[in-house]
C-alpha cells in the first residue's frame, strides 16, 4: 500500500528551470566561463554548491565555489521576485490535494536551496500539504546519491516499500533507484534529455497516478 510520496520540486511541482538557467548563465558571464548546453544539462538534479564545485575545478575558476553559489543565488532571487510568469506545473496541485485528502504523507525532496524551496512553497501556499521538506543543499551528498530520499522516506514514518518518488531528472531517478524506492519518472515538456529508463513507471500527465490508480499499482507489486 502506498503511504508516503516524495516529491522533487523543479520540473515536478514548479518549473523554475528557466529562472535557474538565466541565473547560472549570468553568473557564468560574470566569472568569465563558457558552459556548453551539454555540460549544463548534465548538472540537472544536482545541488548548486556541487555544480559550482565542479565548475570551479573544471574551469580552474579563481573564485571559491561558495562565492559562485552566492552570485547565482542572488541572481535567482532577483529573477524570482520579478518574474510573474512562474506557475505550478499543470495538474500537480490537484494530485497534491488528492493525496493529502487521502492521508498520504507528502515530503519535499529537492536539490534546490531551502531559500528557494521556502519561496516557492510560500508563493503557492503549499506548506499545508507537506509534513517535511528536505534540501539537497543541506545534506552531505547530492543526487544521484540516495541520501535525500532515504531521509525523506524516513520522515514519512513508513517503510520505503510503501513510498513513492516523483522525479523528472536522470540524477533524481538514479537516487530513488539507489534508495530502493518506487520511482515515477515525470516526462514533461519541461524535461530535456533526461533518462527515464530505470524509473518504475513513466508518466506525462499527473492523472496517470491519481490516488486510486497508483494504489492499485502498489497492490499488484506485492
Amino acid at each position: 500500500m502506498l503511504q508516503g510520496v516524495l516529491f522533487d520540486m523543479d520540473g515536478v511541482i514548479v518549473d523554475t528551470e528557466p529562472l535557474h538557467h538565466k541565473a547560472f548563465y549570468q553568473m557564468f558571464d560574470e566569472v568569465g566561463i563558457e558552459v556548453s548546453p551539454a555540460l549544463y544539462e548534465s548538472f540537472t538534479g544536482q545541488s548548486t554548491i556541487n555544480i559550482c564545485k565542479h565548475l570551479s575545478d573544471y574551469f580552474d575558476v579563481k573564485k571559491a565555489p561558495e562565492i559562485l553559489m552566492r552570485i547565482k543565488q542572488n541572481n535567482f532571487k532577483q529573477l524570482f521576485a520579478n518574474d510573474s510568469s512562474l506557475q505550478l506545473i499543470d495538474g500537480v496541485l490537484d494530485i497534491i490535494k488528492e493525496y493529502h485528502e487521502n492521508e498520504l504523507k507528502l515530503v519535499l525532496a529537492s536539490s534546490a536551496s531551502m531559500m528557494t524551496i521556502d519561496n516557492v512553497f510560500e508563493r503557492f501556499n503549499l506548506n499545508q500539504y507537506f509534513i517535511a521538506k528536505f534540501s539537497g543543499a543541506d545534506l552531505q551528498q547530492s543526487k544521484p546519491h540516495p541520501e535525500i530520499f532515504e531521509k525523506a522516506a524516513q520522515a514519512t514514518g513508513y517503510e520505503r516499500a510503501n513510498c513513492m518518488v516523483i522525479e523528472d531528472s536522470t540524477n533524481g531517478i538514479k537516487a530513488a533507484n539507489a534508495a530502493g524506492i518506487f520511482c515515477v519518472g515525470y516526462d514533461s515538456k519541461h524535461s530535456k534529455n533526461q533518462d527515464y529508463s530505470i524509473a518504475n513507471m513513466v508518466i506525462s500527465d499527473f492523472q496517470e497516478i491519481q490516488h486510486d490508480k497508483i494504489q492499485e499499482i502498489f497492490k499488484q507489486r506485492f
